[in-house]
């Protein structure tokens, strides 16, 4: 929003008016210690480090870029970095316990790209993944792009870590406890059947600090994909399978083992626990539904027992890269963890069970579906903590700050039911949710909150057609009798503008910004 102008004494009392009562809301809520959140996501009872605590095999490592493993856990998820200046920003969750903020992720990086520097372990033992390159953790790798592939976990949006050939991610932390030497050890991932291929090698786990391949022993990781390390594999894969070092397992030897199945799910969960000693098992299962396919359990392979495990984790690389050379693997990741001890096959099936509840899906539906609360959220940097919504002391349209600290007024004010378009049904018109029978209309191309009187010249003025942001972020709305003008905040008052015209509002200065919106949870 361009900021070079003076501000009308009315619009500036509107902004300090809600600013006001936002801050001596959260005074109050800081004083009682009493903690609000509006939204769609609700924490989980239990998350799969909840799980596996239970069970005796605490968790020593957890990774996910979509939600947190544990019931408890509202830190961060994973940092990005954007293009344009550099900068890094943490993402984190909607709730403690809940799905990833991908509507931070996506202001923050609007209208520039963005990688994924890091993934936080949730255990807090240290074990932060970093990218395995120039201003990572060394090397000749590169960070993912961070909007390469966006899902939705239990119907809200989140982003995959999408590993392609020369990117990959590293942690060691000596006391971060990951298991060593023939202690024993399980870990699962959540990927995807869809993004993967026979380079060298897709694996999450247990790695050697150095870099090197050490010896048989020296990794216990998981590995997805299609490599078939000692030939006269059965079917195409994608298989999961060990990275022990020297070799991918499908069983026990170096034999191809014949209950090996192809994981062909969209979201596939691969389970490995080896005891380091003397036995190991591989599990597979559609991380969407059912139950864990039994594809391994016996001895570990001769000359791989006892195990010489390193504790560092690996993500997107075999145990001898990123140094010198670049990881030749593609895969996706999604969450995954490390766990002290040797699960038990209970353990392992809650754990299943606990993913298939998450609610994975590739699930793109429009938030601008008929009967649907959506609050439109400001991307423009000077504004993103701004929603668009009626003014009650007038029926003009404007942006100011909402929380979860905000008046019930408030939060209705910035809460409108999706309807379909009054004048096109293919196009959506926007229903106070606090002020029925009145909408969301443009007269002179300033927007106001108006009963519906009828007309087909009110009807054609509160129909607007979703489009993507104009920045890259987000959604545009398109204003139905004015094809060139969209939905648009300028001096904190909502318009319909053009790209560049006679009007004030017609700017080009952050043109983009102010015409792309986030839909997000509704507050009321």
């Amino acid at each position: 929003m361009n900021k070079e102008y003076m501000v009308p004494a009315l619009l500036i009392f509107r902004k300090l008016r809600r600013e006001v009562v936002v801050c001596l809301a959260a005074v109050a809520l800081a004083c009682t210690g009493l903690i609000a959140f509006s939204g769609a996501s609700q924490a989980a009872a239990q998350g799969p480090c909840d799980i596996y605590a239970a069970g005796g095999t605490p968790c020593v490592a957890a990774h996910s870029t979509t939600r947190a493993l544990f019931a408890s856990y509202n830190g961060p998820l994973y940092q990005v970095q954007r293009a344009s200046d550099s900068t890094l920003h943490d993402i984190g969750l909607l709730s403690a316990g809940g799905v990833a903020d991908a509507a931070t992720q996506d202001s923050f990086c609007g209208g520039t790209t963005c990688t994924i520097t890091r993934v936080y372990d949730q255990t807090g033992g240290g074990n932060n993944l970093v990218y395995q390159g120039p201003g990572g953790t060394g090397g000749a790798d590169t960070a993912a792009t961070a909007t390469t592939e966006a899902i939705s976990v239990g119907g809200q949006k989140a982003y995959a870590l999408y590993i392609k050939p020369g990117n990959s991610y590293f942690a060691y932390n000596s006391a971060g406890g990951v298991p060593t030497g023939s202690s024993p050890e399980g870990e699962y991932m959540v990927t995807s059947s869809t993004h993967v291929n026979n380079g060298c090698c897709f694996d999450y786990g247990n790695t050697e600090i150095d870099h090197k391949a050490d010896g048989n022993g020296a990794m216990d990781a998981i590995n997805f994909g299609t490599e078939c390390w000692f030939g006269s594999c059965s079917g195409t894969g994608p298989w999961v399978q060990a990275d022990l070092e020297n070799g991918l397992f499908s069983g026990g030897s170096k034999t191809w083992n014949p209950n090996q199945v192809s994981q062909t799910s969209r979201f596939v969960t691969a389970m490995l626990k080896n005891n380091g000693t003397t036995q190991m098992a591989l599990k597979g299962a559609n991380a969407q539904s059912g139950s864990l396919t039994q594809l391994y359990s016996g001895a570990l392979p001769g000359g791989w027992n006892p195990m010489h495990k390193q504790g560092a984790v690996i993500l997107g690389s075999g145990g001898d890269c990123c140094q010198t050379n670049r990881n030749a693997s593609a895969g996706t990741f999604y969450e995954g963890a490390m766990v002290k001890g040797y699960p038990s096959d209970a353990t392992d099936a809650a754990v299943q069970a606990n993913i298939a509840s998450a609610g994975y899906s590739t699930s793109t539906t429009t938030p601008f579906t008929p009967g649907a609360k959506v609050s439109l959220q400001a991307t423009t940097s000077c504004c993103t903590g701004d929603y668009l919504q009626h003014d009650p002391s007038d029926d003009k349209v404007v942006i100011a700050p909402v929380t979860s600290s905000s008046p019930a007024t408030d939060k209705g004010d910035a809460t409108w039911i999706v309807r379909a378009g009054l004048a096109n049904s293919n196009c959506v018109s926007f229903e106070s949710a606090n002020a029925s029978g009145k909408y969301l209309r443009h007269y002179a191309f300033q927007l106001h909150l108006q009963p519906d009187d009828g007309s087909s010249q009110f009807a054609a003025d509160a129909t607007f057609c979703p489009k993507p942001g104009n920045s890259g972020t987000g959604y545009s709305l398109q204003s139905f009798n004015y094809p060139a003008k969209y939905i648009r905040h300028y001096r904190f008052t909502g318009y319909v503008a053009s790209n560049g015209g006679t009007n004030a509002w017609d700017t080009t200065s952050s043109w983009t910004q102010d015409t792309s919106w986030l839909a997000g949870a509704p507050w009321s």
